[in-house]
């Protein structure tokens, strides 16, 4: 095990980028308003453990299923376009029929906090940093998706009503373009 706090730190900056928490915000503020309940802590503790999990096992179960992480991205990469077009356009496409506390696990475990960005990018890390460092960093991560939903209701007083609209439509579009950049990114791999 190499312990190194400048790998930590990439590790973090990289999937701090790439969960994207503060972006994540409108979606949330979003559904708290449709009455729909979640847990600050579960939802951390949560998608700690599949992140982690998903380090260790990823390739293997993808491999399992006959899945490749080209094919997993792109159809994760699909999921994060509708929650886009739902924010941009103002439109409900995903049909929440779940019990009012299932919000937890979707959409804000999976795909916006655990999703296919998050996976392929642990993946990536893998191949470059030790991996007790990309845990540290993910770890990290977690306190700050906590602290993020912990204090929902603060952020949103800071920001007020038009400031979630500009968010919300400002994050939309780049998760759109993080989908995009997903699938186009992985088509070509699985096209070749």
């Amino acid at each position: 095990m190499n312990f190194s706090i400048k790998d930590i730190f990439s590790a973090f900056i990289v999937m701090f980028a790439v969960i994207d928490i503060l972006g994540s915000v409108p979606i949330i503020i979003g559904m708290k308003e449709k009455k729909k309940s979640f847990s600050p802590l579960n939802a951390a503790v949560i998608s700690f453990a599949i992140l982690v999990a998903f380090l260790f096992l990823g390739q293997a179960m993808l491999g399992l299923f006959g899945v490749d992480i080209s094919s997993f991205a792109v159809a994760g990469a699909l999921v994060l376009l509708v929650l886009a077009i739902e924010m941009i356009f103002g439109i409900q496409i995903f049909k929440d029929d779940g019990p009012t506390d299932s919000a937890t696990i979707v959409p804000i475990v999976f795909p916006l906090i655990a999703g296919a960005a998050s996976f392929t990018t642990l993946l990536s890390l893998r191949a470059e940093y030790d991996v007790l460092n990309i845990i540290v960093a993910l770890f990290l991560n977690i306190v700050v998706v906590y602290f993020v939903l912990s204090n929902l209701d603060l952020i949103s007083r800071k920001i007020g009503k038009s400031g979630i609209y500009v968010m919300r439509k400002f994050f939309g579009i780049i998760l759109l373009a993080i989908a995009v950049k997903l699938i186009v990114s992985n088509l070509h791999s699985l096209l070749t």
